[in-house]
This record gives C-alpha cells, sequence and structure tokens, in this order.
C-alpha cells in the first residue's frame, strides 16, 4: 500500500522551479546561457502556468459546470485539480479538452466532465471514506482527494498504479492510498465505505463491492457490454441496491475476475451501429440509448423522416461549443479490410467555428490495441442549408486498427444539422 500526501492547491509550484547545474568543462557557455535566459525564463514558466490555467477554467466553464455540474465543490475541484500533470507530455496540449487520452497499458484517463459527473453524483462529504476502483493515471483519485476525508484506490495493472502512486505522492496529495490488486474483490481491510466509484466497466456489479458499501451509502459505476454501458448510481438499503441510470457512457472493461464472467463479447470482425436509425425509446434520463457524450442533441420526429419516424438534430449558436453524440465500436484490421460510413443528412445555416476542426461532420476515429490513434476520416463537413441528402463515404481500415469511435455533430460549428440512419458495413479481407 502506498500513502500519499496532502494535495497543492492549483498547479505544483515544483513545476516552477529550474536550477542550471553545469559541468567544469561546461561551466562557462551554461553560466552563459543561463544569464541570457535569466529574464525570459521566468517569463514563459509563468506564461506556461498561466495558460495552462486559463485552459482549465475554460474548459470548467464551457465543458462541466456549461453541461449541468452544479456542485460548488466538485467545481473547485475540478478548477484546482492539475489534469495535465496526469498525462504523458505529448498530450499536455489535450489536458483541458473534455476527452479520455492514452496512458498507456490499454487504458485511459477519463474526459473531465465524466469525472466531474461521477464525483458529483456520489455527492462526496468531507468526513466520508471512499472507494475508487480502477486508479489508472490518478486524476480521479486526485479530484476526489480535497472532497473526503480519505480514499482508497485500486489499480490492476502494476505499471499504471506505480506511475500513478508516484504522481500523486509528488503532488503531494497525503489522503490518497493505493493498492495494486483487482477491483472486483474490493478492499475489505478498509471497508465499509460511505461511496464507491468504479472507472471501469464490468457485465454486472460485482457482488464484493456491494457487500463492502455501507447501509444508505452510494455507488457510481458504468455497467453492460463491452461498447454499450449505462452509468449507473446505485444506493444499498437493507443490503440491496436500488438502482437509476445517469446516462449512456463508454469505459475500459473491468479486467480480471470481471472480463473472465463476462458473457456477451464483441465481434471485431463485424462491426455494428447501435440505434443509428434513433427510433430506441429515449430513455427515463432522457438520454437517447446507443449514443454517449452527448450534447446540444435532442430526438424529434419528423414526417419526412428518411428511414424511421425519429431523427436526431444538433444546434448550437455559440462558436466552439461541444454539439455532438460518439459510439465505440470493436473493428480487427487483420479481418476488416474496409469500412463504409453513411448517414442522411440536413443542415440549416451551418458555419463552421474559428478552428478547422470545428466543422459539422461524421467522423470516425480508428485506434490500435494500446489506444493509440491510427486513422481518422470525416463524412462531411456539411455548410449552409441543404435538403436532406444521403452520404456515404469508404475508407480502407489499417491492420493494426482494434476498435473505433464515430462521432457525429456540429463539434464547434454554429447552426443546425439533423442526422438520420446512421450505418457503417464492412468488407472483409
Amino acid at each position: 500500500m502506498t500513502t500519499l500526501r496532502k494535495p497543492l492547491r492549483g498547479l505544483s509550484v515544483r513545476c516552477l522551479r529550474y536550477s542550471i547545474i553545469p559541468t567544469l568543462d561546461h561551466a562557462v557557455s551554461a553560466v552563459t546561457l543561463a544569464l541570457a535566459l535569466a529574464g525570459s525564463l521566468p517569463i514563459a514558466l509563468a506564461q506556461s502556468a498561466l495558460s495552462l490555467q486559463d485552459a482549465r477554467q475554460k474548459m470548467v466553464e464551457e465543458e462541466i459546470t456549461g453541461a449541468g455540474v452544479r456542485n460548488a465543490r466538485v467545481i473547485d475541484a475540478m478548477l484546482t485539480t492539475p489534469r495535465h500533470e496526469f498525462v504523458a507530455a505529448k498530450y499536455r496540449k489535450q489536458a483541458y479538452l473534455d476527452m479520455s487520452l492514452p496512458i498507456g497499458a490499454k487504458q485511459t484517463i477519463s474526459s473531465p466532465f465524466i469525472v466531474a459527473l461521477m464525483t458529483e453524483s456520489i455527492d462526496p462529504k468531507p468526513s466520508e471514506k471512499i472507494l475508487e476502483v480502477g486508479t489508472g493515471s490518478g486524476y480521479q483519485a486526485a479530484v476526489l482527494s480535497p472532497l473526503v476525508k480519505h480514499v482508497y484506490s485500486i489499480e490492476i495493472v502494476e505499471s499504471l498504479g506505480r506511475k500513478a502512486a508516484r504522481t500523486l505522492r509528488r503532488l503531494k496529495y497525503d489522503n490518497v492510498s493505493l493498492k495494486i490488486g483487482d477491483g472486483y474483490q474490493g478492499w475489505a481491510q478498509h471497508a465499509p465505505f460511505d461511496k464507491i466509484i468504479v472507472t471501469c466497466s464490468p457485465e454486472q456489479v460485482p457482488q464484493r463491492l456491494v457487500e463492502q458499501l455501507k447501509e444508505d451509502g452510494l455507488m457510481v459505476i458504468p455497467v453492460g457490454e463491452r461498447y454499450q454501458q449505462t452509468l449507473y448510481l446505485l444506493t444499498k438499503s437493507q443490503g440491496k441496491l436500488k438502482t437509476k441510470a445517469l446516462r449512456p457512457t463508454l469505459f475500459v472493461p473491468m479486467t480480471g475476475v470481471a472480463e473472465g464472467q463476462r458473457v456477451v463479447k464483441p465481434d471485431p470482425s463485424r462491426p455494428t451501429m447501435v440505434n443509428g436509425g434513433f427510433e430506441d425509446e429515449v430513455e427515463p434520463s432522457q438520454h437517447i440509448p446507443g449514443w454517449y457524450y452527448q450534447r446540444q442533441i435532442r430526438r424529434e420526429s419528423l414526417p419526412e423522416a428518411p428511414e424511421g419516424d425519429y431523427v436526431v438534430t444538433f444546434q448550437n449558436e455559440i462558436d466552439g461549443r461541444p454539439s455532438r453524440a460518439l459510439q465505440g465500436f470493436p473493428i480487427d484490421g487483420r479481418k476488416v479490410r474496409q469500412i463504409e460510413i453513411a448517414a442522411w443528412a440536413k443542415p440549416q445555416n451551418v458555419t463552421e467555428g474559428s478552428n478547422p476542426d470545428m466543422a459539422a461532420a461524421v467522423v470516425v476515429s480508428i485506434y490500435d490495441e494500446n489506444r493509440r490513434d491510427v486513422g481518422r476520416v470525416w463524412l462531411g463537413p456539411w455548410r449552409g442549408t441543404d435538403d436532406w441528402r444521403h452520404n456515404k463515404r469508404k475508407f480502407d481500415v489499417p491492420r493494426d486498427a482494434r476498435e473505433a469511435i464515430l462521432r457525429i455533430g456540429l463539434f464547434g460549428a454554429t447552426g443546425k444539422i439533423s442526422f438520420d440512419d446512421v450505418q457503417i458495413r464492412v468488407e472483409n479481407r
């Protein structure tokens, strides 16, 4: 077990301390360089820290509070937790975008909104003891740390657990204890827990976690098939669970015992879309089944719908504001040679955003077994106003492809666009 120390508020001061320790042979050149940089280095470092702080502030305003998170303590934790410290240097420019990022060992750091949503859903209190299953990078534990008395976090991948422990220790989170092990079993030594937060998806709720949750305690957990999951808030009452569906979601699978017990497994040689025609009834949570990260979207019945009775419409009036929905699917490039993506679309007064990527489109991103981006293809972009038209495009699948995410929406463009009958068709090798 690794016990970690107290968090600093905001950015770690360690990132602002630099020193030059020259060898004898390079003393003169090093001193010259130090003198030359003496004026510019502090300014550059301050600007860098400010730019990260500004990016984090913007992320919270647009992606956290702008998406409905209201708990003031959770918002403050999101504002003061340096997410860039929990990702590799090459991803730091993306640290304050609302997206998951690879952290190695086929795992990802969850998007900031999901972290905030899950944290808010369990309503953490200063006196409480929390169990986190799936430490990953350590970011979720860092967000929880200032909100509760103690965080117990379990990570099954040893390399990730040790790296997270180093990061949390360096940033001085002293009320986080980390253990390498299978989170399916929980952490009986420190049970019962007031709240449990699970950041990986089993097919069924692990009974050991239910047993280790206090009476009237809360658990937030994504449950379901590998690419079709629902985020649930569970309340333990008289030893049993009351369930509340929060929204469709997509997490990495819970490995170990949980994965071995999985009954429904994906077929990467025959990927398909779920609810691509948007005919499935909307859930009590008001989210459209099969799609996740839904922003600025509504399902509506139209007489002129190209397929069935329903379509989805994205509408956005603010340049850069997210307006999208996503869906993941497995795909094995060793078996699938080509994919065709197809969709009906109807744009209305669509204008691209200030960034070239802010455009109305259907986008497929392809990832390898380590969740690194190995390809991307666009259908669109759509501009202006047009009637319903059917659009399709074929593309070759890289052999190292193992999974993909299909995104639809405005992605920061303004105006309105409707979609129907979003489909993928594959041609095997």
